[in-house]
């Protein structure tokens, strides 16, 4: 009889776990998640997007960031810890999905600008004219680092480059650009057929 009882007891409180897991609100701690990091790109093109988007260079002492190794995202942030990096990747995103690393005189950084601009793209893409900077070196080394091209133009779509200028020729040309820029999230305002 006891062993019966024990049994009981057991599938009782086996029942009454499962309905508490199942149907009270609760959360594991957040030290137990793992929750997919904010990539490192968010925090550099939060340089070049954000409020002081023309205010410290990449390496100020300020910031103290190295181009040759990952550095900490509260580093791009100059400290800042109340800032939420899912949050700004979200407005990175939305705000400006295409961010163009760019140079004035480069032949090929204007072809690609001159086809966005056809484009017309909803929001606009932030065009970062790189050899008007100071840290123009140290953009390029960056650059390098977290999308694997360090030539210009470079074309950031929602934190991943898309490639320079022939890419962007390519993915025009096959009528994929259009596309990409939609499941992007960019309303593409202008006619590409005509480009």
């Amino acid at each position: 009889m006891g062993l019966l009882r024990r049994r009981r007891l057991t599938l009782i409180l086996i029942f009454l776990g499962a309905l508490f897991f199942y149907f009270v609100p609760w959360e594991m701690p957040a030290a137990l998640v793992r929750t997919k990091q904010v990539d490192e790109i968010y925090g550099f093109l939060h340089l070049f997007t954000g409020p002081n988007e023309e205010g410290p260079t990449v390496t100020t002492t300020v910031l103290q960031l190295d181009p040759f190794s990952p550095n900490e995202l509260i580093m791009y942030a100059a400290g800042d810890a109340k800032l939420s990096w899912k949050k700004e990747q979200t407005r990175i995103d939305k705000q400006y999905p295409v961010v163009v690393f760019s140079k004035t005189y480069c032949p090929y950084s204007k072809r690609a600008k001159a086809l966005l601009e056809k484009y017309d793209l909803q929001p606009p893409p932030r065009i970062v004219e790189v050899d008007l900077r100071e840290d123009s070196n140290d953009v390029k080394q960056f650059l390098a680092r977290l999308t694997g091209q360090g030539t210009f133009p470079n074309v950031v779509v929602k934190g991943k480059s898309i490639g320079g200028s022939s890419e962007l020729q390519e993915l025009h040309n096959t009528e994929k650009l259009k596309a990409l820029f939609e499941e992007a999230g960019v309303k593409v305002k202008g006619d590409p057929r005509s480009v």
